[in-house]
């Protein structure tokens, strides 16, 4: 094992997929001569030539447009947004064209390609630039939507993606590309759908995704510390999602909190616990707690944005709400 960073795992899936594979090529914004917004594709433009990295406008309907077409058309594109806010933009290829092609011609087309980029919070950046779009995606039949919480889930999760005959939303996180782990020198495969325990427990099932599974560990460590054992679950996707996982857990510990950087209407979370108290309520020793966004645009003020996201307070107060422990 070697410690990489989560833009280098990235890296490394794209390119292996690329020698792999000569229909798989990289599109968006900055791509290639600029070796990446984020430096996730630095030295592809050289290795592959700019007709499989290749630089677009500030343009986001039209070249995911044209990577459906091409994808419709034989080739398995991965669409790079600077940032998943910028994909409203796009949101009618993605959403009308990339996800029901399938159905709609009988399956006669398919539509094999990843869209990838930044989702959430990134500091000070205000709220057209912090969104989380997650619940938004894995709301559309027809797509799938990843979220890895961490280098080794990355790259295994994103060659995946790129070899899959759906569309896949790759949804990464701006405050994690420097993130480090361990990740094999050997190819791996993660398959998408499998939920993974970061860490088992006894007392209460915590479940999340994405950079929110650091913060629900960090929890966990600190409620360790009163004696309380928390079972950590990273969703790895949200669609589809591990139920099965969850049920399992919630039925050991008999308690959940889930914990999401989204807004709270109509969340991830709140499919999850409408799932548990429909398939697990004989089981709940308590009402499902989650820990949201609050339920406003993301404010540019630091002392407002800590106020509104989910932060290890929150998550150790849901913990000791579910569990009837004194605050």
């Amino acid at each position: 094992m070697r410690t990489i960073q989560f833009r280098e795992a990235l890296r490394e899936a794209m390119s292996e997929e690329m020698r792999r594979d000569p229909k798989v090529f990289l599109m968006g914004e900055e791509v290639a001569e600029y070796n990446g917004a984020y430096k996730v594709s630095q030295g592809m433009l050289d290795e592959f030539g700019p007709e499989r990295v290749i630089d677009t406008p500030i343009a986001e309907l039209g070249f995911a447009g044209i990577g459906v077409g091409a994808a419709m058309n034989g080739l398995r594109p991965i669409i790079e947004f600077m940032t998943f806010n910028f994909s409203l933009v796009a949101i009618d290829q993605i959403i009308n064209s990339a996800a029901k092609v399938m159905s709609m011609s009988g399956g006669q087309y398919s539509a094999p390609m990843v869209f990838r980029g930044p989702t959430g919070n990134a500091g000070m950046l205000s709220s057209q630039h912090s969104q989380n779009f997650e619940n938004w995606y894995a709301n559309t039949p027809g797509l799938k939507v990843v979220v890895p919480s961490n280098p080794y889930d990355a790259k295994g999760l994103l060659k995946s993606a790129i070899r899959d005959n759906d569309p896949v939303i790759f949804m990464e996180s701006e405050l994690m590309y420097g993130d480090k782990g361990e990740v094999p020198e050997e190819e791996y495969l993660i398959p998408i759908g499998v939920a993974d325990t970061k860490r088992q427990g006894k007392d209460v099932t915590i479940v999340s995704f994405g950079k929110m599974v650091k913060l629900a560990l960090q929890a966990a460590e600190e409620l360790a510390k009163d004696g309380v054992e928390a079972e950590v679950i990273d969703l790895r996707s949200v669609r589809p999602i591990d139920y099965k996982a969850i049920v399992e857990s919630v039925k050991r510990t008999n308690r959940l909190v889930v914990v999401e950087e989204a807004w709270p209407l109509a969340s991830i979370s709140s499919e999850i616990a409408f799932h548990v108290q429909h398939n697990a309520f004989d089981y709940l020793d308590a009402p499902v707690k989650r820990v949201t966004c609050r339920d406003v645009p993301l404010p540019y003020a630091p002392t407002l944005i800590e106020a509104s996201l989910p932060n290890v307070k929150r998550v150790i107060q849901a913990v000791k709400d579910v569990t009837y422990a004194k605050a």
